[in-house]
């Protein structure tokens, strides 16, 4: 993945696939801002243990993010540049520093780059998901962090996980997942290789 990140990287600004334009669509069960959590029996090795953000889930589809698969960190500079960001490629800008862990956010087209963050962090970009959770999927984002002026918790996650219409529910019939309400200790603070014991132990039903 971290070999193939300065390819896929290139189209960050364009992070949230219909989003705004399905924002229209009746939310559906589970709804964005909640977890899903894959029960022990999944069976898609892709998967297995995850632990997936929902961002968006309505009569066209779902998508949301693994927020327990990290695999690598990166100097926020020179993920910049490989956005096409100037600020990455300037060496003299002293205050952008630093660098950010990589997580999987799923199979589905890894060169789209998704910031989940606190509520104390907006831009005009930002989309709320409730529970004190936003997602602004912009390269200023980023450079924000590299400045200092970002949220105080995030999660920077590539890529991600995508169901169309009527997909996600065969799989909650089958029993393929769990739900719980998301907040910040699961998404940001929990052990990464405990989120997934975690979130199920705080699930609300089998869906």
């Amino acid at each position: 993945m971290l070999s193939r990140l300065a390819f896929l990287f290139v189209l960050f600004a364009a992070a949230v696939p219909a989003a705004t334009v399905m924002a229209a669509e009746p939310a559906a069960d589970p709804s964005a801002g909640e977890l899903l959590i894959a029960s022990a029996a999944m069976q898609d090795p892709r998967f297995q243990h995850s632990v997936i953000l929902i961002l968006r889930h309505d009569a066209s589809g779902a998508f949301g993010v693994m927020i327990n698969r990290p695999f690598g960190e990166r100097p926020i500079a020179e993920l910049l540049t490989e956005a096409g960001d100037d600020a990455g490629k300037d060496t003299k800008d002293t205050h952008l520093k630093g660098t950010i862990r990589l997580f999987l956010g799923g199979p589905v087209e890894p060169q789209y780059g998704f910031l989940i963050h606190g509520g104390d962090y907006r831009r005009p970009e930002t989309l709320n998901l409730g529970n004190g959770l936003g997602i602004t999927a912009t390269k200023e984002a980023l450079r924000d962090i590299g400045r200092q002026q970002g949220p105080a918790k995030y999660l920077f996650a590539l890529g991600y996980a995508g169901w169309a219409a009527g997909q996600l529910e065969a799989e909650i019939a089958r029993h393929d997942w769990f739900t719980a309400p998301a907040d910040a200790d699961l998404v940001f603070d929990e052990e990464r290789g405990a989120v997934w014991e975690r979130a199920l132990a705080r699930r609300t039903r089998e869906l």
